[in-house]
């Protein structure tokens, strides 16, 4: 009994990807299709249920991914399904300033005719305003992001410094 129950918190701990690892894959996951696809794997056991910044990655990594569908079909039903999932994330914790990381990451970098850009000054200002209130790590992190952003000119990028 006890060796199934270690069996079992083993296998749910070992299929739970490390947020450390997801935000490093993250930094490099648009610069190939290697990189994507990998993403991709790594958070391929996310469901709705678990940790909601692990499902925002999901999101995302969904997202990114849809950038190589071959078929134009393929490509907007898949990034339409990563767009609706990131979303329903942001609207179940809307005071996460990663999820809004990444949807600023996301929305900053995909074309204007997705339409998926409504929330890029929303979420700079949210980021902006709640820096300062996070663990070092997180910040650490969150800075990386915004000195190398489109969305946040050279005076915004101060907050950071």
């Amino acid at each position: 009994m006890k060796l199934l129950l270690t069996l079992l918190l083993w296998v749910s701990f070992a299929s739970a990807p490390d947020l450390a690892s997801i935000r490093k894959m993250y930094t490099d996951v648009s610069k190939s299709e290697t990189n994507a696809k990998d993403f991709v794997a790594k958070l391929s056991g996310v469901s709705n249920t678990d940790e909601k910044i692990l499902v925002a990655y999901k999101a995302a990594s969904i997202l990114l991914d849809s950038k190589f569908e071959k078929k134009l079909g393929e490509k907007i039903d898949r990034f339409k399904e990563g767009a609706k999932l990131l979303e329903s994330t942001i609207a179940s914790e809307p005071n996460n300033i990663e999820i809004r990381m990444i949807r600023l990451s996301i929305q900053e970098n995909v074309p204007g005719i997705t339409g998926y850009k409504k929330n890029i000054k929303e979420d700079k200002k949210y980021i902006t305003a709640h820096y300062s209130e996070q663990n070092a790590v997180l910040k650490e992190y969150l800075k990386d992001f915004v000195l190398q952003s489109k969305s946040f000119d050279t005076k915004e990028k101060q907050f950071v410094k």
